[in-house]
């Protein structure tokens, strides 16, 4: 065996477990920085943007100027925990524009997730409002509220998210007609539409949308171009986009072309 090829193994088997480092470093902390990885590892930074550009051709992250943030998947998804120290300032201002989208509204769905469980604490209190929610969180912060009747969904409650999923919450969804459902996404893309990793989230999502008359995706710019493994709705079946200032404006005209009002705040 010719130490040419040992050398190139050798190269191959480093190269591999510093991508899977840079990835589980990605998603322990929300994102990296290219500098700070090749200073770190000891390598260029041309060899830290080549790792970043594998990584993001096998769907696991995406690249942004000077860094990369993980991509939700199948086999990864942050905790509620984790996403209330994420873009804190950007999912605060996108729930209170949100919530102004209520109109006449008497019931809403909020869906699990942060940005939500916003939304829900920025609805009106000074008229009767049915929430129906499948997240814990969002029921426990709204429980209290003289005008405000809670409807939690049954089913199993999943760790991460504190949300509830699977047949039973589909089940009760089915049976209502909601005037204005508030949905999240894992990811949200002109070409596949809204994903999520999860099959049993993506159920209850799709019911949601049955269900709904009006629909509005609430979530921050790095949702857009992102895709995961389950779909569950197409960007023209809702009324309204809400995000940051983060989506660039022609990227936003683009979503704007195929049906939704799309607002950046």
């Amino acid at each position: 065996m010719s130490g040419t090829f040992l050398a190139n193994v050798r190269y191959a088997v480093e190269t591999e477990e510093r991508r899977r480092w840079i990835l589980d470093l990605a998603r322990r902390t929300g994102s990296v920085d290219v500098g700070k990885l090749a200073a770190e590892l000891g390598v260029s930074k041309e060899t830290v943007r080549r790792d970043l550009h594998v990584l993001e051709e096998h769907g696991l992250v995406r690249r942004t100027h000077g860094g990369a943030y993980p991509v939700e998947s199948a086999g990864f998804e942050t905790t509620l925990a984790f996403r209330t120290t994420m873009h804190v300032p950007e999912k605060s201002r996108i729930a209170t524009a949100a919530a102004e989208l209520i109109g006449e509204a008497e019931t809403v769905f909020i869906d699990e997730g942060y940005t939500p469980l916003l939304i829900a604490q920025a609805l009106p209190q000074d008229r009767p409002l049915t929430v129906v929610t499948a997240s814990l969180a969002t029921a426990g912060a709204l429980a209290g509220r003289d005008n405000t009747t809670v409807l939690l969904l049954g089913g199993r409650v999943r760790g991460s998210t504190l949300a509830t999923v699977e047949h039973w919450a589909v089940r009760m969804l089915s049976g209502f007609v909601i005037d204005l459902a508030f949905v999240g996404a894992n990811g949200i893309s002109r070409e596949y539409g809204l994903t999520t990793p999860d099959p049993a989230v993506c159920e209850v999502k799709a019911q949601v949308m049955r269900s709904a008359r009006r629909c509005v995706f609430a979530g921050v710019h790095t949702k857009f171009g992102a895709v995961s493994f389950c779909r569950f709705a197409q960007v023209a079946d809702f009324e309204a986009v809400v995000t940051d200032t983060g989506l660039s404006t022609s990227e936003a005209h683009r979503y704007s072309l195929m049906g939704p009002q799309v607002l950046r705040v």
